[in-house]
């Protein structure tokens, strides 16, 4: 299976949450029918993304890394690449590289999805990126290293974040946090990759 497939398979089985992100789901699956290279930061205009949310261990806490380029607080996450065999996969890898942090547990499920212009990603304008976005729990004695993509990287409270934090990222803090009522604390094994 490509990651390609893998994508299709995850969003077509992908229960959407509201109607905006319902529509926005059937949009990533046209684009996936549509482009041979839609998982590529070669396909222009726009591409599929993956990123994860890295929440503390106790929930109360997520790792925000502030973009060298966009200048924000943001959620970890990038461009898939050629080694990365599912979304997760690739969700996975990137958090891990912009955080440091190797022991994540993830939950192998989208929580949102987020479509979002991005200034410097292509010859073509606008251009966008397809996010899926992931959740992942960290250890209680992580310790995060900031990587050559960030300029910055803090955890923040849930409920007190930066003043100018995205509206995305706050939707997808509260999605998140949400979908991680109840859930085992990442010594579990339960969905760990």
């Amino acid at each position: 299976m490509t990651l390609r497939d893998d994508a299709h398979d995850v969003l077509s089985r992908w229960e959407a949450p509201d109607p905006q992100q319902q529509r926005l789901r059937g949009l990533y699956l046209d684009h996936l029918v549509a482009r041979p290279d839609a998982m590529s930061r070669a396909c222009h205009p726009d591409h599929l993304t993956a990123s994860v949310l890295i929440v503390s261990a106790d929930h109360t806490r997520v790792l925000l890394t502030l973009h060298h380029i966009i200048k924000r607080w943001l959620q970890t996450g990038g461009h898939c690449e050629a080694g990365d065999a599912t979304l997760v996969d690739a969700a996975l890898r990137e958090g891990r590289e912009e955080s440091g942090i190797h022991d994540l547990v993830v939950d192998p499920v989208p929580v949102l999805l987020s479509r979002h212009e991005v200034p410097s990603c292509g010859p073509i304008r606008p251009s966008h990126h397809l996010d899926v976005q992931y959740v992942a729990v960290a250890a209680a004695d992580a310790q995060e290293v900031i990587s050559d993509e960030s300029d910055d990287l803090a955890w923040f409270g849930v409920d007190d974040l930066p003043v100018d934090t995205d509206q995305s990222v706050r939707d997808l803090i509260a999605a998140a946090t949400t979908r991680l009522r109840g859930t085992p604390s990442p010594a579990q094994p339960a969905g760990s990759r």
